[in-house]
């Protein structure tokens, strides 16, 4: 993911699904991953949202420097709103240990 934007993008929209849906393991290894995209490739650290009608503002640490993004929180949310609205379409499928 070039975008520094993008990436915060997408891990904050999945990041309000994951803390909405605890269950959710696809959420979870989504978030994973764009966590890895964050701190690999644009070396971001120490991550705090907070979430201030009518936006989410996302704080972060690039090379000792602190920086801040805003989201609007209709478009953050539009991905947990779809899953609310339609449940049966994102089911959770739990990962099996193996043996």
């Amino acid at each position: 993911m070039r975008s520094l934007q993008d990436a915060l993008y997408n891990w904050l929209t999945i990041k309000v699904v994951c803390d909405a849906r605890p269950e959710d393991s696809a959420a979870k290894e989504t978030k994973d991953l764009f966590e890895k995209v964050l701190s690999e490739d644009h070396g971001v650290a120490d991550i705090e949202v907070n979430k201030e009608d009518p936006m989410y503002f996302v704080s972060y640490t690039i090379k000792g420097e602190q920086k801040k993004q805003r989201y609007p929180i209709e478009l953050i949310d539009i991905m947990l709103n779809q899953i609310n609205e339609n449940p049966e379409r994102y089911e959770n499928f739990p990962i099996e240990e193996e043996k």
